[in-house]
């Protein structure tokens, strides 16, 4: 269980960010290309190089290298886990913490 809680902080350290909010509802269309995410964004691609570190780093965003572009999805299986564990957070069950 506190494995959980300590990849939620992770995580949740990562959404606290404008751009990576933007970033990840970017990505919620699907795959793109840091090109695409930069021509987006007001800003310069070392910034967006250090969003994408942190997104990556957590788990939240995978990323694969094509030729010299760089292209970004939502880790699908990660950002469910993070969804129903806030959910769980919020909601009154018998495996509450307190229990």
């Amino acid at each position: 269980m506190e494995v959980q809680y300590e990849q939620a902080v992770s995580q949740l350290k990562a959404l606290s960010d404008a751009n990576r909010l933007m970033i990840l509802d970017m990505l919620s269309c699907g795959e793109l290309c840091a090109c695409e995410i930069l021509e987006k964004m007001k800003i310069t691609q070392p910034t967006l190089s250090h969003h994408m570190k942190i997104l990556c780093a957590c788990g939240l965003v995978l990323c694969r290298k094509e030729g010299k572009n760089m292209f970004y999805r939502l880790n699908e299986q990660e950002t469910s886990r993070l969804e129903g564990f806030v959910h769980q957070l919020f909601s009154t069950s018998l495996n509450c913490i307190c229990n």
